[in-house]
């Protein structure tokens, strides 16, 4: 029998109580490679939000992805996509919680959302590279639904 730490001293869930939890955790967020996945796809499903400032955006984001910073989530940038519309949003990595912030502005306007987890830094910690430059036309990066 092992010594009691940190880890063990708490028991693990039972196994019906743990599926429940992660299967709940899978609807409020989603990683870096599925995202990369859909996008190549061509047809994502989804509107990609990178919720940082423009100047940081512009520095670097996820190819494919809209700049919307999380402050400036408002029901009238929102008009031209179906209330169905899935957005995912993300920020600079773990030690940012604005793709959280950005979450629940469009929960609170009632609109389905989700969280890349990792962010940028998740973004290149698997290998994927950055596009530069600032916003271009939502017409061309992504359409709605």
């Amino acid at each position: 029998m092992s010594t009691p730490n940190a880890v063990t001293a708490i028991p693990a869930a039972q196994s019906e109580t743990a599926l429940a939890h992660f299967r709940a955790a899978m609807q409020f967020e989603t990683d870096c490679s599925d995202v990369s996945s859909a996008l190549a796809s061509g047809a994502p499903g989804f509107v990609l939000l990178d919720v940082r400032s423009p100047a940081l955006y512009a520095q670097g984001h996820v190819p494919g992805a809209l700049n919307l910073p999380h402050g400036k989530i408002v029901e009238s940038k929102l008009v031209d996509y179906p209330a169905d519309t899935l957005f995912v949003t993300y920020c600079a990595g773990p030690h940012c919680n604005g793709a959280t912030r950005g979450a629940i502005r469009f929960a609170q306007l009632g609109r389905p959302v989700k969280v890349m987890i990792g962010g940028i830094t998740g973004w290149l910690d698997e290998g994927f590279a950055l596009a530069t430059g600032v916003a271009a036309h939502r017409s061309e990066t992504a359409q709605p639904g």
